[in-house]
C-alpha cells in the first residue's frame, strides 16, 4: 500500500476521485458504477455524490449521476491563472486561417495532453474536442512534441509506467519505438503523427518554449488524411505552424507572468 505524506487529507483525494469517474464515454453513472470505478464501497460513494449534489457539482435523477457545468469552475481558476491560452488564442485564429484546418495547443499533465486552446474548423474526428479534452501523448503530435521536451528521467519514468494502448492499426506501442520517435522529434524540433491516434487524422506539432527554452506547451495543426497528404502537410503546413510557434513564445517571453517566473 503507498504509503502517504502526514498532510495528506484522504477524504479530499476521494472526492477528486469521485468527479474523475465521469467521463465521455461515461457520462452517466449510477451509485454502483460510481463505486466500481473509484473502488469505494457504496456507502462511501453515496456520501460524496451526495454532498457534490448539495454543493451543485453533481446532478441526479435519483438513480443517475452527472457532472453539472459548475465542475467547470474547477479548471477555470487554473485556466485563468495562465498566460498561455489567453496569448496563444490570437495565434491560433491567424494560423487556422491561414491553413483552413483547426489548431491546437496543449499541455502535457501524466501520461495524457490537455487541451488549453482551440480553433475549431472542421470537425474531423468521432469525438468533439474542447478545452480540456484529454488525449494519451503517445499516439498524438503534441503528445510525441511535449515528450521529446522531457529530460532524460522524466521520460524514462513515462516510459515505464504509461499504458500506450494500441487505439489504431499505426499506434507506436513499443517503447523502443516510441522512443527512437521522440529522439528524431527532439532533433527536428516538430512531429508528424500519422493516423496514430485515430483512422483518417494526421496531425503535426511543434513545442511552444518559455524564456528558459523549456518546453511547456505543443501547437498543432490537425487535418484529415483523404485532403492532405503528409508531403502537404510537411510542406505547406509545418512552415506556418513553426511560425506561429515562434509568435506564441515572443508574446509568452513578455507577459507578466513569464516576467516573474523569469
Amino acid at each position: 500500500m503507498e504509503e502517504r505524506a502526514a498532510h495528506h487529507v484522504q477524504s479530499l483525494e476521494r472526492g477528486l476521485a469521485v468527479i474523475r469517474a465521469f467521463n465521455t464515454g461515461a457520462p452517466e453513472l449510477t451509485l454502483s458504477d460510481v463505486a466500481r470505478v473509484t473502488g469505494l464501497t457504496r456507502a462511501a460513494a453515496r456520501r460524496f455524490l451526495l454532498t457534490l449534489t448539495d454543493l451543485g457539482y453533481v446532478r441526479t435523477d435519483g438513480k443517475y449521476f452527472s457532472l453539472t457545468a459548475r465542475v467547470l469552475e474547477l479548471g477555470y481558476a487554473f485556466l485563468s491563472s495562465m498566460t498561455l491560452p489567453e496569448v496563444a488564442q490570437p495565434h491560433l485564429e491567424r494560423l487556422s486561417a491561414e491553413v483552413h484546418e483547426s489548431s491546437s495547443v496543449s499541455v502535457l499533465e501524466g501520461a495524457d495532453i490537455v487541451y488549453v486552446a482551440r480553433v475549431a474548423v472542421s470537425r474531423i474526428m468521432t469525438v468533439t474536442i474542447n478545452v480540456g479534452t484529454r488525449f494519451p501523448a503517445h499516439a498524438t503530435s503534441m503528445g510525441h512534441v511535449l515528450l521529446a521536451g522531457l529530460d532524460r528521467a522524466a521520460l524514462e519514468s513515462y516510459l515505464s509506467s504509461a499504458v500506450l494502448d494500441k487505439l489504431t492499426a499505426r499506434t507506436l506501442t513499443e517503447p523502443g519505438a516510441l522512443r527512437a520517435e521522440l529522439d528524431v522529434v527532439r532533433e527536428q524540433g516538430w512531429a508528424l503523427v500519422d493516423q496514430e491516434l485515430e483512422e483518417g487524422l494526421r496531425s503535426v506539432a511543434a513545442p511552444i518554449r518559455d524564456r528558459r527554452g523549456t518546453v511547456v506547451a505543443a501547437v498543432n495543426v490537425s487535418t484529415h488524411a483523404s485532403r492532405t497528404s503528409r508531403e502537404s502537410v510537411r510542406d505547406e503546413m509545418l512552415p506556418l505552424l513553426l511560425a506561429a510557434a515562434k509568435r506564441i513564445e515572443d508574446d509568452l517571453a513578455i507577459t507578466p507572468a513569464q516576467a516573474r517566473r523569469g
